[in-house]
């Protein structure tokens, strides 16, 4: 009875999401390609729009948080009546191992996903067996009384996003996983200063720092193939595509769009690619396909002043940069102490995958570079 609307893949990295928020009311009409769901994944929330028309039924309120492929709602021809609460609908059989549907509030389904806790083993309390923030509070033992502030005032306690619990889950796990180390290296960029002086800033040809290194990891990426590799089931998957993604601070998460073939592009092509992922991922409108898979990652906190920083690895990467402030420093040059510019990159590396002499060549490389930007724009 009724058509299935079932929780969208939007990332080949997302085995659940939640709902955020129904743009259409339960009972009102759908129409085809018109926009249903705002759906939340651990990158970020996405409006879904409608594959089929009829009217809305939802089965899973907002805050909710379900498997990819599990039902959220139905859409009903114009008379027909929605099955009754926990009945399979006339002429159905039950699906063949169908798994049980977990019933448990928003509250809850965070605070198991932050603790580690699967909510099937949890007895629930609430009615009809719900779960409730209480029983997972049991199930992981008495939480632990917030420390009071000096004023005597209990602190704030702001609970974390689905984004957010499992952006906390993947790092821990990646810290736990996989040995890293970093190597450091200083860029002179006196060149890429003069470069980027001598573009408008009205030319469409306009580049950021940013820009350039971008394009700089992507080109050493091909000489250098091991980093752009995956530690995958005990052997190293090299990959045969450069996709980069760059890490891009969004209100309340952190997102990694990626910059597809990156070696392919040119740096005026990446720079206008790089502003409107970041527009759209501030804006909370990027698309799955902006969010595909990549296999390097630059993260750049110069703009903030920053000089230097060690970033995480991303789960499935050997290697992530961190890039720091151009900055001004006293060098020598012809014998005389004059100003010139400097800045720092940090690669966090797999040692499962790379020896620190293979970062290293591969920074020696990124470096030459950008040191020499003219090769950068042939």
């Amino acid at each position: 009875m009724g058509i299935e609307v079932k929780m969208p893949r939007l990332s080949d990295s997302t085995d659940s999401a939640t709902v955020a928020r129904w743009l259409v009311a339960d009972g009102e009409p759908v129409g085809l390609g018109e926009e249903l769901v705002e759906v939340e994944t651990d990158k970020a929330t996405m409006v879904w729009e409608a594959e089929d028309e009829g009217i809305l039924v939802t089965l899973v309120a907002e805050g909710g948080t379900v498997p990819v492929g599990e039902p959220i709602a139905l859409l009903l021809a114009a008379g027909e009546e929605p099955p009754a609460p926990g009945r399979q609908p006339p002429g159905e059989a039950p699906p063949a191992a169908a798994p049980r549907r977990i019933r448990a509030s928003p509250v809850a389904r965070r605070l198991a996903a932050r603790h580690g806790v699967e909510l099937a083993e949890v007895t629930g309390t609430g009615p009809g067996g719900r779960v409730l923030k209480r029983d997972v509070e049991r199930a992981v033992g008495s939480p632990s009384p917030a420390r009071p502030a000096p004023d005597g005032r209990e602190p704030e306690l702001l609970p974390l996003t689905s984004a957010q619990a499992t952006i906390a889950q993947r790092m821990v796990a990646a810290k736990a996983q996989a040995p890293e180390f970093t190597v450091s290296i200083d860029v002179d960029m006196e060149a890429a200063v003069a470069l980027r002086q001598a573009t408008t800033v009205e030319s469409t040809a306009a580049f950021s720092y940013n820009d350039l290194v971008i394009k700089a990891c992507a080109c050493a990426l091909g000489e250098h193939p091991r980093v752009n590799s995956s530690f995958l089931e005990g052997a190293i998957a090299v990959h045969d595509r450069i996709d980069v993604a760059i890490a891009v601070a969004a209100p309340g998460t952190l997102l990694v769009p990626t910059i597809a073939e990156a070696d392919r592009k040119s740096v005026s092509v990446i720079a206008a690619e790089s502003r409107d992922l970041v527009e759209r991922a501030r804006a909370g409108s990027l698309t799955p396909a902006d969010l595909r898979p990549s296999t390097f990652t630059v993260s750049n906190l110069g703009m903030l002043g920053v000089t230097q920083f060690t970033a995480v690895l991303n789960a499935g990467q050997a290697a992530i940069l961190a890039v720091g402030a151009v900055r001004v420093v006293p060098v020598v040059r012809e014998g005389a102490v004059v100003a010139g510019a400097s800045m720092t990159l940090t690669l966090t590396a797999d040692h499962r995958v790379l020896y620190g002499a293979d970062a290293a060549a591969f920074l020696a490389e990124v470096r030459a570079l950008l040191e020499q930007p003219l090769r950068l724009l042939v």
